[in-house]
């Protein structure tokens, strides 16, 4: 099973807030996940970007792959993605 880090949209219309999840690839973008670990809102200034760090490393340890788009929230939030990425493929 392929699992990956990424965003799935809640809220209302015209006003999307996005949780960061650990999902199966397969699965819908607003489908089942297996674990919700932040959010992210772009409606405030400044965004608001809320991970949970144990979390986050925990299952990028097992092999979880981050989208494009929460590699970018990790490095705002002084995340080293590129940095535990590689320590996890290493294992």
């Amino acid at each position: 099973m392929a699992v990956r880090v990424r965003l799935t949209r809640v809220g209302g219309r015209k006003n999307p807030i996005w949780r960061v999840v650990v999902a199966d690839q397969r699965s819908p973008l607003d489908g089942r996940v297996i674990e919700t670990i932040g959010r992210y809102n772009a409606q405030v200034e400044p965004s608001e970007i809320v991970l949970d760090q144990e979390r986050l490393e925990h299952w990028l340890s097992r092999g979880a792959q981050p989208t494009n788009t929460v590699k970018k929230l990790m490095r705002a939030k002084g995340l080293s993605p590129a940095g535990t990425a590689g320590a996890a493929s290493s294992s």
